[in-house]
């Protein structure tokens, strides 16, 4: 993985140093809170419903055992002993005081970490596939060209400012697993018909309030021209994106105001000054970066272990356990394993101090020091001996780690929502806990098989729920929390919107919704359907009129029971 050099860690240190004395100014009555307000969001401070919340950064999602025994260790001294990966690949500290963050960010400087950029109107978080490097669908490893847009973007002076958040992810695989098109600038890489790497444009795609999905703005762009082109589209975007209204200054709106083909013509008008100029990346430069991503040390191994294979065969829990979480590695005799972070009681997404250091230590001990972070909220360690598959799930196992659930209805991706978020609308986990009591026999998922449900406490959509098969947005109605339902949205290559079903349901009425959506599918289903497949062939209709008779009869029910107990 990357490794600062002398003047990454002198940027970092630097900038520890500068936000420590904005923090003693602003404590000393010098700086006011306004003055504070855009300081402290670019080193991923916010003010949340019940204090401060420290956005940590974690580059395409990489971290070392190091750094994970440090955020245990943070998480421990400063904060609740607990932090939360978020759906861009990041991690969360819900509990820190205002006046300990320059310390907690001192603490990763240590070990090459920090927290700019995890907030305000910049390039955020480079995000890409979680089996970058190792996946077989893989047409080269996408995580040196996420590293050179970090270093491009990061304080970057003149995208510092832009109309508002911009967010950029990278797929390199036959599958797409990062969602590309569900961001502001989404890389496909490819090769053309000379072989020649570089990478087909997606611009104008985000969810939140308005959801829509990239557009392809170019079919080809040879990889040497990556930032000079990604900077024209910024320059476009910074020049025209709206800041008078907030909640119509993302690069998508601006897209759909002006049409693909004007918003592209505009594009290229910019790169023309500068398309051969200082941002041109020579082959070198991708070559440096590219070293420090070799592969690590692998054994020449089987394809197929015979322990492993014995295991498989006679334990039926273990066997469970690799179906669901055991993923196809481009090395004989290794695999990638899923880490499930949506064990039952568990807010999804949530790590615990003793859990960090379970995986630092399976990390160390099975995959080369490293793991991933995935944009679903789980944990990846890429590089695992088949042999050693059987430990690593009876490790996990003891460490709540190993819910055989990847790609099931429990393995929701959920954003923190109304218990600690001042921008929702309505509490996101109780939720999340009431489906996951609702379905909590692992053979009736099996059965029900790969489909997903997201929650989202409002429509900023940090669930993700719009691409989700089912997608639950918590709602206000006069001072009340409210569960708008939609259906038919999925990430991957055939990415899709998910569509409201109809008006919204109460906090206890959800379960009963989703079991009722479920229903329609199995009834439905032909042999090999999955739920988005038998949604797709049979239309909304059925799945609506299930959920809103079922609807009218829980609500006839509840005020007969009312209408008894007055009496």
């Amino acid at each position: 993985m990357y490794r600062y050099d002398r003047t990454d860690q002198q940027i970092i240190d630097q900038r520890v140093a500068q936000y420590r004395d904005q923090i003693r100014r602003h404590l000393a009555g010098q700086l006011s809170t306004d003055e504070l307000r855009p300081l402290r969001l670019q080193n991923g401070l916010y003010i949340q419903r019940h204090g401060p919340m420290l956005r940590i950064a974690i580059p395409y999602g990489m971290l070392s055992a190091t750094q994970l025994r440090k955020l245990a260790e943070i998480s421990r001294r400063y904060d609740r002993s607990v932090g939360h990966f978020t759906t861009r690949q990041n991690m969360q500290l819900n509990w820190p005081k205002f006046e300990e963050t320059p310390d907690i960010l001192a603490e990763l400087a240590s070990v090459e970490m920090h927290a700019v950029q995890t907030s305000g109107n910049c390039v955020r978080n480079i995000t890409t596939d979680q089996f970058a490097g190792v996946a077989p669908d893989e047409l080269t490893d996408p995580r040196p060209y996420c590293e050179l847009l970090r270093q491009w973007s990061t304080f970057h002076p003149e995208f510092a400012f832009l109309p508002r958040k911009f967010k950029i992810a990278v797929n390199a695989a036959t599958a797409d697993r990062a969602v590309i098109r569900a961001h502001d600038i989404g890389l496909d890489l490819i090769r053309d018909d000379s072989g020649e790497i570089g990478f087909r444009v997606f611009v104008g795609g985000g969810l939140g309030r308005t959801p829509i999905l990239g557009k392809m703005v170019r079919e080809f762009l040879p990889r040497r021209h990556m930032l000079s082109y990604l900077e024209a589209i910024l320059r476009v975007y910074n020049r025209y994106g709206r800041r008078d209204n907030m909640y119509k200054a993302r690069i998508k709106i601006l897209v759909q105001a002006l049409g693909i083909e004007d918003f592209g013509r505009q594009i290229e008008e910019e790169w023309s000054y500068q398309q051969d100029g200082p941002s041109t990346v020579p082959d070198e430069e991708f070559e440096r970066i590219a070293r420090h991503f070799d592969p690590p040390a692998r054994e020449t191994l089987p394809a197929e272990d015979a322990l492993h294979a014995a295991r498989f065969r006679n334990d039926r829990a273990f066997a469970n356990w690799v179906r669901r979480c055991v993923h196809a590695h481009r090395t004989p005799g290794y695999a990638a394993v899923t880490l499930s972070l949506k064990a039952p009681g568990a807010a999804p997404g949530d790590i615990t101090e003793a859990q960090m250091i379970a995986v630092a230590d399976l990390a160390e001990r099975f995959s080369f020091g490293e793991l991933r972070v995935t944009h679903e909220q789980n944990i990846v360690l890429a590089d695992v001996r088949q042999r050693d598959l059987h430990e690593v799930w009876q490790i996990a196992r003891r460490q709540r780690l190993a819910t055989a659930n990847i790609g099931l209805l429990t393995d929701m991706i959920c954003c923190p929502g109304g218990d600690l978020c001042a921008l929702a609308n309505a509490r996101s986990v109780p939720i999340a806990a009431a489906v996951n009591e609702k379905f909590d026999d692992l053979d009736y998922l099996y059965d029900i098989g790969d489909i997903s449900l997201n929650i989202s406490g409002c429509m900023n959509s940090c669930g993700h729920h719009h691409v989700a098969n089912i997608g639950i947005l918590g709602v206000d109605k006069n001072d009340e929390e409210w569960y708008q339902i939609t259906v038919g949205g999925q990430q991957g290559n055939t990415a899709t919107i998910g569509k409201v079903i109809g008006p919204s349901f109460y906090a206890q009425e959800v379960p009963e919704v989703i079991e009722a959506l479920i229903s329609v599918y199995l009834e439905q289903r032909t042999p090999g359907e999955r739920f988005i497949d038998t949604l797709q062939r049979i239309g909304l209709d059925p799945f609506k009129a299930r959920a809103y008779v079922g609807r009218d009869r829980r609500r006839s029910a509840k005020v007969e029971t009312r209408e008894l107990v007055n009496a």
